[in-house]
């Protein structure tokens, strides 16, 4: 007589969501984030006009007596708000892991970039809201680019490459990092290089040293594309340069950021 033995049921497997639907769910629990946490929007907004305002009206008549310094350091405060605004992403990202979410978020059945993407693009849209104020109150102050509107258009588009590459960069800090505290400082290294640049002052005003330095690093080309773009100049030796340096940003983060987020949030 022959004795059956029961095959246990395979579990059933839970269908993975499709398209965009999980990437949308998390830009807007980051978006909803971050109207929840006015006071990091407010001061991403607040710090580059006040700065704008004491380099305008404080240093900007012994910089320049003519009273053109405004047109010259509007973009250099417009990359000082996107760096603000990004160093959030990485106290974010770093909360999420230090809370285990990101752990629960991985039992369910969606991509986990998804997390990374939601803060990304929730910190791409604040930048570019916080940007838009930034122009409007340089307006106020005397700002008159002669752009067209081809040039705002690509002054508009690099911005957005440069919030998009360095808000990956911050991700990626804020993986690296143990806890918010600590990604918040070492972010302040990337918000420290506009004021190593062409940002308030040229290039060639800072010791010999010092101009290798400022003339060699990202942010330079990138403030003078945007000032180029704005003002109406040529931008042939410097977009070239400033795409580049998005890009290798943008790439490099983004690899680093998948290879920190499977190795962390892997771990159990």
């Amino acid at each position: 007589m022959t004795t059956l033995t029961a095959t246990p049921a395979a579990p059933a497997l839970r269908p993975r969501i499709s398209g965009l639907t999980a990437e949308s769910v998390f830009v807007r629990r980051s978006l909803l984030h971050s109207l929840r946490d006015g006071e990091s929007l407010l001061m991403a907004i607040l710090l580059p006009v006040m700065l704008m305002l004491m380099f305008t009206w404080v240093f900007g008549g012994a910089i320049d007596p003519t009273g053109d310094y405004v047109d010259y350091v509007v973009p250099g405060v417009i990359l000082t708000c996107a760096g603000f605004g990004a160093a959030s992403t990485a106290v974010y990202v770093a909360g999420d892991m230090k809370a285990g979410i990101i752990d629960r978020f991985r039992t369910m059945p969606l991509r986990a970039s998804a997390v990374l993407t939601g803060h990304v693009v929730a910190s791409l849209l604040r930048n570019l809201f916080a940007t838009a104020i930034v122009i409007g109150v340089a307006l106020l102050v005397g700002f008159r680019p002669t752009a067209d509107v081809w040039g705002w258009v690509g002054a508009i588009g690099v911005i957005a490459l440069w919030i998009l590459a360095i808000t990956y960069l911050f991700a990626a800090i804020g993986l690296a990092s143990g806890s918010p505290e600590g990604a918040n400082g070492y972010g302040f290294i990337i918000l420290f290089l506009p004021y190593l640049s062409s940002a308030y002052v040229p290039v060639s005003t800072m010791p010999e040293w010092l101009q290798g330095v400022a003339e060699y690093q990202p942010v330079t080309p990138l403030i003078e594309t945007i000032r180029g773009l704005l003002m109406g100049t040529s931008v042939a030796g410097t977009v070239g340069w400033a795409i580049a340096w998005c890009v290798g940003i943008l790439v490099v983060s983004f690899v680093w950021g998948a290879w920190l987020f499977r190795r962390k949030a892997g771990r159990r």
